[in-house]
């Protein structure tokens, strides 16, 4: 049964560009239908938490906009982060989506249930996912997920009927 879902964010959230405007400001694109996919797994009673490497102000406000559960930015030791959560929730491995698109991903890709990794991410990557969505980080491959694991789950009908 699927209970977290955890999503990195550059790379998969986004297409893992990074950019300033003249002033400095970091400038980030985040894809819309997986932002609406968030929302709804929060909203069928799924948990959702992102787990990235960098900090940004900017991933800080969408997560908050998605209503995202758990958001820890800056994290060298993701897995450490990962337990936690499992452990504040009583949630098991087996009951865990995670989407990673870098190295630094592979060891929460290996332990959880449902791992995915987007069609650009980096071989390491790719080899240790048990899916490799068919879309890019940022082009749509976090939905690709959702909707993979609302068929796997059976949470398909949930998912439609919030919104139909």
């Amino acid at each position: 049964m699927l209970k977290l879902v955890v999503f990195d964010v550059d790379g998969c959230m986004t297409n893992g560009g990074i950019s300033y405007d003249s002033r400095g400001n970091e400038i980030k694109t985040f894809n819309v239908k997986d932002g609406l996919g968030i929302v709804t797994l929060n909203k069928i009673g799924i948990k959702t938490a992102i787990i990235t490497g960098r900090e940004s102000k900017i991933v800080e406000d969408r997560a908050k906009e998605l209503h995202i559960s758990y958001i820890y930015q800056g994290v060298k030791n993701k897995l450490e982060k990962l337990d936690e959560i499992l452990k504040k929730e009583s949630i098991r491995y087996n009951e865990v989506a995670y989407i990673g698109d870098d190295i630094n991903d592979t060891p929460i890709l290996k332990k959880v249930g449902y791992s995915f990794a987007p069609s650009d991410a980096c071989v390491y990557a790719k080899d240790t996912a048990k899916i490799i969505l068919e879309r890019a980080g940022g082009e749509g491959a976090v939905r690709d997920m959702i909707e993979i694991l609302l068929v796997q789950c059976d949470l398909k009908e949930r998912f439609i009927k919030y919104w139909v």
